[in-house]
């Protein structure tokens, strides 16, 4: 459904830093530059950060939250454990399984340097 999302940084240099370690420690590579932005790419889509293009700051989405897909339990922790070392700050319950409609997953959720809401997702069989 998704070409790919990217979202608005005020710090380009420090969220680089961020999301390298972030996605990092779900297997993916550095973020390859472009201009004012940064690019993760997969076989799947692209995930990208960017300063906004009309000089105005960058802004959360107040409710929105990017999901990204872990392989594994570990995945998820070791995903938590680079944001919050990496500038981001851990939000809602620490990492952990929880049962919905959906399944069983286990989600670690936290918050980018910007506020962008983020979590890792693995979904157990």
């Amino acid at each position: 459904m998704f070409n790919h999302v990217m979202v608005g940084v005020n710090d380009l240099e420090a969220s680089r830093k961020f999301y390298d370690a972030l996605l990092g420690a779900l297997g993916y590579g550095p973020g390859v530059a472009n201009r004012n932005r940064f690019f993760y790419r997969n076989p799947s889509g692209t995930f990208a950060i960017t300063t906004p293009l009309n000089g105005e700051a960058a802004c959360h989405g107040n409710g929105s939250t990017l999901g990204f897909s872990a392989q594994s339990t570990a995945q998820v922790d070791a995903f938590h454990a680079a944001g919050v070392a990496n500038g981001g700050t851990t939000c809602e319950d620490p990492p952990g399984f929880r049962d919905g409609a959906a399944g069983k997953l286990y989600i670690a959720y936290l918050r980018d340097p910007d506020g962008n809401k983020l979590c890792a997702i693995h979904r157990s069989a």
